[in-house]
């Protein structure tokens, strides 16, 4: 089998479970829509936000430096194992230690003085939940770097489904029985709180816990041995990684933090909403970037060693942005069915749905150019990048966002996203240099870019002969490569 039909595979697994797995997540906003109005709604989304820079802090670039370092070491490979899921031990200790010990001034800074006792089970709620996820990190890559795809995607629908059936048993189902049933009153008497925000974050909790229980075989393997040597390496390798992800968290969900403090009142919150609820459309095509991701990363360092690599990542590259751009015209052009998946409340911020995508196709493109910086060894530079996406960032939410709310908030991200693709090209091409088509891939950047507009202002008709027109000619343009391809793998 050649590579691309070994790295395509994989992915291919992978991208299953992570679109089956996020599909279902998203099944799950109607129903929070219609179970929340949007000011609540815009607590669960900053909650969500906070929680996914926290998850960046905990994991501590773990999963990068994990498969780097089985490539690097040589002998009992054993090592890197317990060296990495240490490290996320000692980080994730520390964290609720100090979680628990300030719990009412995070909860105070967090809620500005209003339900302040809620925000307290929020926060607790919240540190078990990301110290599960954190601790989950190495486990999942080691199941990753055994080439054991279906078993780390079973492990993941599990997670989702144990979440969802939480949701459904303590915001639909259990109320219902408390009318009908003494036994379940008596169960749920003195917690449970019909409504309440906070059953989802119990629901989560219940999911992550679960899933720490699934990767047991994984986890059981480790042994607390400390090579100071290889944790000091592994460690100076992942801190730019840690310190670049933590960027990357700003440009991806510092806005969902900021609108409920940039736009006071409960605006704000409706506001951040709105966009945490329209962001969920957009989510499909990021579940593909997700897919490549996981797919991606072994597959780049298992093969770097090849005379071939670099040309191979560079039409990986082109073929990924063909596929990112044809998803995202087809979701522009579906618009029209896909609002019903969210309460008619929140459709006002539909409009940047196209943004949101196209940020999410260069997103994708930038985590397929990082590759030059971690197989180089060079992640100081990840940091610098997403440094200064992170300062662009900040300045633009505070810029634009008081005037423009979430439509500000997703051309910030816009905006960032350029620059950090541009830059992350320049310093690659100087450092370790893949020969990508470049002019290919930005004429089907920009062309789909205004395909994906021409498709939303249309009607699904409208949008959906634009699409397989699209499709037509990327078939034509594109069958002497993928006749190519398939020869190779034969």
């Amino acid at each position: 089998m050649s590579a691309i039909k070994k790295f395509v595979s994989d992915t291919m697994i992978y991208g299953l479970s992570t679109i089956l797995s996020r599909m279902l997540g998203f099944l799950m906003t109607p129903f929070f829509t219609w179970q929340f109005v949007k000011s609540v709604y815009g607590i669960f989304t900053s909650l969500f936000a906070y929680a996914s820079m926290l998850n960046a802090v905990l994991a501590f670039g773990m999963e990068t430096t994990f498969f780097r370092y089985l490539q690097k070491v040589e002998g009992d490979k054993s090592r890197v194992f317990d060296s990495s899921f240490f490290i996320t031990l000692i980080t994730t200790a520390i964290f609720l230690l100090t979680v628990f010990t300030f719990t009412g001034p995070i909860a105070l800074w967090l809620s500005e003085g209003v339900n302040t006792p809620d925000y307290i089970l929020y926060v607790k709620l919240f540190a078990i939940i990301i110290s599960a996820d954190a601790i989950a990190v190495v486990p999942f890559a080691k199941l990753r770097a055994e080439g054991r795809p279906i078993r780390y995607g079973a492990v993941k629908l599990i997670n989702i489904f144990v979440f969802i059936a939480g949701n459904l048993f303590l915001l639909s189902w259990l109320p219902e029985l408390n009318k009908s049933s003494e036994f379940w009153r008596e169960i749920s008497a003195g917690w449970f709180r019909e409504g309440w925000l906070g059953n989802v974050f119990i629901a989560n909790v219940i999911a992550s816990i679960a899933t720490l229980l699934l990767l047991t075989p994984q986890i059981i393997g480790f042994r607390f041995r400390v090579d100071s040597k290889l944790m000091r390496n592994m460690i100076a390798y992942s801190f730019p990684i840690l310190i670049a992800n933590i960027s990357f968290i700003i440009n991806e969900h510092l806005d969902k933090m900021m609108i409920p403090r940039l736009i006071p009142g409960v605006q704000g919150e409706e506001d951040n909403g709105v966009y945490g609820a329209v962001a969920k459309i957009a989510v499909f095509l990021n579940l593909f970037v997700t897919a490549f991701r996981l797919g991606a990363e072994p597959f780049f360092f298992s093969y770097s060693k090849n005379e071939n690599a670099r040309k191979t990542y560079a039409m990986i590259m082109e073929y990924f942005v063909i596929a990112m751009v044809i998803v995202m015209i087809g979701l522009c052009a579906n618009l029209d069915w896909l609002k019903h998946f969210i309460n008619e409340n929140y459709w006002s911020g539909l409009v940047i749905v196209p943004i949101l995508l196209f940020n999410y196709v260069l997103l994708g493109v930038y985590m397929n150019l990082s590759v030059w910086y971690k197989l180089s060894d060079q992640t100081r530079y990840g940091l610098y990048i997403s440094g200064i996406g992170a300062i662009i960032t900040i300045v633009l939410n505070f810029s634009l966002i008081p005037h423009f709310s979430y439509v500000g908030a997703a051309l910030s991200t816009t905006v960032t996203y350029i620059v950090m693709v541009v830059l992350s090209y320049t310093w690659g091409q100087q450092n370790y240099t893949i020969p990508y088509n470049n002019r290919k891939i930005i004429a089907y950047l920009l062309s789909g870019l205004a395909v994906s507009w021409l498709a939303y202002y249309g009607n699904f008709w409208v949008g959906n002969l634009v699409l397989i027109a699209f499709l037509a000619g990327v078939a034509y343009l594109e069958k002497d490569s993928v006749l190519k391809i398939l020869r190779r793998g034969k």
